[in-house]
C-alpha cells in the first residue's frame, strides 16, 4: 500500500526510528500508526535484549539547564563505541535524558537500583493506606501491589512516560535507540540539582 511522507514523519518523531524502519513497520501495520509504533518497540526491545550483555566503556556526559539556571541535570550515557557516542543521534538521545530528568524528577535509574529500605517504606505507607479502608488483607495485599508498579512507573527513570511522548517510556525510548545504532545503550548515573534544595543523603543515583 501507498504510505504518505507525512505518515512516515510522524512516526519517526514519535519513535526516533530511521525513516526506512518507520516507513518498513507502517506498510506491515497497513498505516496504522499506533500499530506501527508498537512495532518498533518490539523491535527495539528484542535489540536490547540481544546487546544488553555488551560492554558499554564509552559515552557521554550530557547536561541540561532550565527554568533560568534554578533547575541542571548532569547525566551519564554509555555505549559501546567512541563512534557512536560522536553521532548525532545519540548526543540527542542524552541532551533528551537529561532535560526528561529535570521535568520528571526520577528518584532511581531502575527497579533494580530502588534499596530494600525503601521498598519496605514505601510498601508499608501503601499497606497502611488500604487498611485503613476496610479491605480484607488479601485485597490489601493486591493494592500494595498496584500501588507499587504506579511507585516504580513514577520515580524509575527507565519506567517513567518520557516527558516529549507520553506513550512512550523511556526504556522504550533507549530501545529504540539501540535498535538504530546496533550497540548496547545504558543511563549509567544522573544527578538533578534545584536551586536552595538541601542535599539528598540517599543513595547515588547510579547503576554499577
Amino acid at each position: 500500500m501507498q504510505i504518505s511522507a507525512s505518515l512516515v514523519k510522524d512516526l519517526r518523531e514519535r519513535s526516533g526510528a530511521p525513516m526506512m524502519d518507520c516507513k518498513a513497520a507502517l506498510v506491515e501495520s497497513k498505516g496504522d500508526l499506533d500499530a506501527a509504533h508498537k512495532i518498533l518497540r518490539q523491535r527495539g526491545q528484542a535489540a536490547a535484549a540481544k546487546r544488553a550483555s555488551k560492554t558499554t566503556s564509552e559515552g557521554l556526559v550530557s547536561s541540561y539547564i532550565h527554568h533560568g539556571g534554578r533547575i541542571g541535570v548532569l547525566v551519564e550515557v554509555n555505549c559501546e563505541t567512541d563512534f557512536v557516542a560522536r553521532t548525532d543521534d545519540f548526543q540527542t538521545l542524552t541532551r533528551d535524558l537529561a532535560m526528561h530528568i529535570a521535568a520528571s524528577e526520577p528518584r532511581f535509574i531502575d527497579r533494580d537500583e530502588v534499596t530494600d529500605k525503601v521498598l519496605a517504606e514505601e510498601r508499608e505507607i501503601f499497606r497502611q493506606q488500604a487498611r485503613a479502608t476496610g479491605k480484607p488483607e488479601a485485597v490489601v495485599e493486591k493494592i500494595v501491589t498496584g500501588k507499587m508498579e504506579k511507585f516504580y512507573q513514577e520515580f524509575c527513570l527507565m519506567e517513567q512516560p518520557f516527558v516529549r511522548d507520553p506513550n512512550t517510556s523511556v526504556r522504550d525510548l533507549v530501545n529504540g535507540y539501540i535498535a538504530k545504532t546496533g550497540e548496547n545503550i545504558r543511563v549509567r548515573r544522573f544527578t538533578r540539582f534545584v536551586l536552595g534544595e538541601s542535599i539528598d543523603p540517599g543513595p547515588e543515583r547510579q547503576a554499577d
